[in-house]
């Protein structure tokens, strides 16, 4: 049994953040911070942020890409805005297709989506010298710093980037709410790609420190740049001006960058474990070591891993249950504005003088980070075991905020490797609030747990939970909150909405749900409705939840993307059938609304291979239009795969097992008159290279075959639905 003493709570102490952290619209809307969460309108309001990078995304999936992250729960997109994206020659700035800054704004300004812009000017993102040009190396002053000749050169980036968002930003009715000041300063760098593999250079981390970010501020709002709040990543010592900028946190548990250097196995890292990240007496933890008292600002994160890239020494098959048990992790360790990178993956543009802006790591033009919306808009597992937590977050909005989190003595001295005791905190208000439970652990497998009993102290009265869970799993479990009239004393099962008068919660896996209500215990299974105490509770199994919806008050089941755009009710569909169910509170149960039938399937296509490693895939023209969108889906053996529509590299993957999807329907006319090559590159071992008298350089290895395994075209359309 684990105890935990809830009976002697101190009040917390809540206070405003002042102008520097707030900001009004036309319409009296506003925006504002406390030290312990963010407000809108003056009430606790729990922000969800999700990083999409506008520039790597087709400007006809913008609006697909927007939709699907309001649905998936997010209600701010995070966007770095880089520098060699736009001013790639100096003076020549670039704003068209893709570049598109304020095209791109009127469209998160039709779906309500507010909008942090991160415009560094370093910003990273595996972009070609962290998003600075080129250019910039043979100037005779250094970047990062706090010098005349770089600040001028910033202070006309930020001219023409007002220029773009001028008449978007939250004080004139748009969406722009948030600016991010540089990234990871005096913490982390990039490779001067000039110059890697030659002397291995590296930008400078910075070294004039807090001036340094204040100078930056300071531009952006000389130059016009004014939003209700800025922000400064705070991980790894990076400096952050918390009197004028909101400090973010962060948290990843696949890191390829331990391997840029170095070989080896990645180890289990300590991010599964929860902490103490927003108390005064805490100044310290894992990944977390504020210069500042911890209580004074919110315990707020920008970069949660929400995916991650393959680099070309760490291939891997991202474990899709670690994006959402890191999210209940932040959350149980007193979390109050959620924060994912990336949410959304994309490719990256080409450029002009350099064809690939891409960091020399990861692949020349893919950017899919395995995210929860991947390159093209798939939907992955994490999306839905995300929208979950998201729904809860959303439910509880007005108290989650104002909860504190606890944690048991046992985790301060736990360590990755230490897989027997249970990883859990609380977060509560009084005699109510919700026990948060971790399973899972990165590179590592945690046991399915039997029997565990949490027993908490609470100023009135006891409750003890009992419950199983699987490996790998993670839950949020209620205790002392209203359901309607009644009092929900504790739960084994997670909430997730409200609809009607109804109330849908999830059994996590290997867990059974009981239900205590006004003191008396009610046994069921997923997939039961109960009646208890005048309320009515419907349990969705894991996998149910991840095909949950709920729209216009309406609760459904939908096994395929169900999304809706403001207007519209609609299925997207690659293939097959599907049934769509609607919640009946008459019947207590999902009733079918509508069976589809897509009549779409995926194709094969034939190949011809035309050389070591390259082939000719034949796509029929008459499948690449008259789509949403049409992906060819690759299968290989190999090392690197690359894929040309004429003389343009379109795609490219480092293999990890995995399949590779490519975008084909916008190169339909390319591939009219020119052929789509494959070029599959063999794993190579035991790498050696000889040097002859007359310096001529031959490179010898032992080969491993690249080959074709299949290739088929996936056609992906919208579906819509009737609703009455």
């Amino acid at each position: 049994m684990y105890t935990l003493d809830l009976s002697r709570m101190l009040d917390k102490k809540v206070f405003d953040l002042g102008s520097r952290f707030s900001g009004s619209s036309p319409t009296g809307q506003r925006i504002g911070f406390t030290n312990y969460y963010m407000t809108l309108n003056g009430k606790p309001f729990f922000g969800i942020s999700g990083e999409m990078h506008f520039f790597r995304v087709s400007p006809d999936q913008w609006e697909d890409a927007i939709i699907k992250m309001r649905c998936g729960g997010i209600s701010i997109l995070s966007t770095y805005v880089v520098w060699n994206v736009h001013e790639e020659e100096e003076g020549v700035f670039r704003f068209d297709g893709c570049r598109n800054l304020r095209s791109f704004l009127e469209v998160c300004e039709k779906h309500r989506m507010m909008v942090i812009v991160r415009i560094g000017p370093f910003a990273h993102g595996e972009m070609r010298n962290g998003g600075l040009p080129d250019w910039l190396y043979g100037k005779p002053y250094d970047v990062r710093e706090n010098n005349a000749g770089f600040l001028s050169s910033v202070q006309k980036l930020f001219h023409q980037l007002h220029l773009q968002m001028d008449g978007h930003y939250y004080h004139q009715g748009g969406c722009i709410v948030g600016t991010q000041i540089e990234n990871e300063y005096q913490h982390s760098c990039a490779p001067w790609e000039m110059t890697t593999g030659v002397s291995n250079e590296w930008i400078t981390i910075g070294h004039s420190g807090m001036a340094y970010m204040l100078a930056l501020k300071r531009l952006m709002q000389k130059e016009g740049i004014h939003t209700p709040f800025y922000t400064a990543t705070a991980w790894g010592g990076a400096v952050v001006p918390v009197e004028e900028a909101l400090p973010l946190w962060g948290g990843y548990s696949y890191q390829p960058w331990l391997f840029y250097s170095r070989q080896g196995i990645h180890p289990s890292t300590p991010e599964y474990i929860y902490r103490d990240n927003h108390n005064s007496d805490v100044t310290k933890e894992y990944n977390f070591e504020p210069a500042y008292d911890p209580e004074s600002r919110p315990y707020a994160c920008g970069e949660m891993m929400g995916g991650m890239m393959c680099s070309y020494k760490y291939r891997f098959r991202m474990d899709m249950r670690a994006i959402d048990a890191l999210a209940n992790i932040k959350l149980g360790s007193g979390c109050n504005l959620l924060g994912y990178y990336m949410y959304k993956g994309g490719t990256t543009p080409t450029g002009k003088r350099t064809s690939f802006l891409n960091e020399g790591q990861i692949p020349k033009r893919s950017y899919d980070y395995q995210a929860a919306i991947g390159e093209f808009g798939q939907l992955r597992e994490s999306y839905g075991r995300l929208r979950t937590i998201h729904m809860f977050c959303r439910l509880f909005s007005g108290f989650l905020e104002e909860t504190k989190a606890v944690l048991p003595e046992h985790l301060k001295n736990l360590k990755p490797g230490d897989l027997n005791p249970l990883r859990f905190s609380v977060r509560v208000r009084g005699s109510s609030g919700f026990l948060f439970v971790n399973n899972f652990q990165d590179h590592a497998e945690l046991h399915s747990r039997r029997g565990d009993v949490v027993h908490l102290l609470l100023p009135d009265r006891e409750i003890t939970f009992r419950f199983d869970i699987a490996a790998g799993e993670n839950a949020i479990l209620p205790f002392g909150l209203p359901l309607g009239d009644a009092t929900l004393d504790w739960a084994t099962a997670q909430p997730l909405a409200h609809v009607g008068h109804t109330w849908f919660f999830m059994a996590p896996d290997g867990m059974k749900p009981v239900y205590c209500v006004n003191g008396q215990e009610y046994h069921t299974r997923a997939g039961d409705a109960l009646q208890a105490g005048g309320q009515l509770i419907m349990t969705l199994s894991r996998q149910d939840a991840l095909r949950f919806w709920v729209y216009q008050n309406t609760a459904w089941l939908c096994g395929k993307p169900l999304l809706w755009d403001g207007e519209r009710l609609k299925v997207e569909m690659d293939s097959g059938s599907t049934d769509l169910y609607a919640w009946s509170e008459r019947e207590k149960a999902f009733v079918l609304h509508r069976h589809l039938e897509s009549g779409l399937r995926h194709e094969p296509v034939s190949w011809q291979q035309v050389g070591s490693g390259r082939y000719v895939v034949d796509l029929p023209a008459g499948y690449l239009t008259g789509h949403k969108q049409v992906l060819l889906r690759v299968r290989y053996r190999g090392d690197i795969g690359n894929a040309f529509a004429g003389n343009e590299l379109i795609s490219d993957n480092f293999c990890n097992g995995d399949a590779w999807d490519l975008r084909v329907d916008c190169y339909a006319e390319i591939l009219k008159a020119q052929p789509l090559v494959l070029y599959l590159t063999p794993v190579k071992e035991n790498v050696t290279v000889d040097a002859s008298a007359m310096a001529g350089l031959q490179e010898k290895a032992d080969m491993k075959a690249a080959e074709l395994l299949s290739a088929e075209l996936v056609t992906v359309d919208d579906f819509a639905i009737q609703v009455e």
